[in-house]
């Protein structure tokens, strides 16, 4: 029994075991093969960036929106109203707990538009 208690502690020292950590972490908490379509910060600043994700949400509806919730709130609103405008289940995300405090860039993904339970058969490349 002390065998499995200490193997238990060691398993369990820094939080319950991920899989993929960094690359849910990237995608915003999503395994890269659930992603159907994410863009970077600097591509949410760009002129006509709305539009494009409101004709992806009419066509994917089954799908689930991630924003980034470390951006200006003045990027966030857009795309929520989006969101919500077509119906589709959307999701703020602040990754809290992280170990160092780091800055956003604009190489970082603020938006990913994902299938919540499965693989994506055909993504959506830009």
């Amino acid at each position: 029994m002390a065998d499995s208690s200490e193997e238990f502690i060691k398993q369990h020292m820094f939080g319950n075991p991920q899989i993929k950590p960094d690359e849910k972490r990237a995608f915003l908490g999503n395994f890269r093969e659930r992603v159907a379509l994410a863009l970077t910060i600097g591509q949410l600043q760009q002129a006509g960036t709305p539009e494009l994700v409101d004709k992806v949400l009419k066509n994917y509806p089954e799908y689930r929106v991630y924003i980034n919730g470390r951006m200006d709130q003045e990027l966030i609103d857009p795309f929520m109203d989006i969101a919500i405008k077509e119906k589709v289940q959307f999701t703020v995300l602040v990754q809290n707990g992280m170990r160092v405090d780091q800055g956003l860039t604009a190489d970082d993904f603020g938006l990913v538009v994902a299938n919540p339970t499965e693989k994506i058969k055909r993504r959506i490349l830009l």
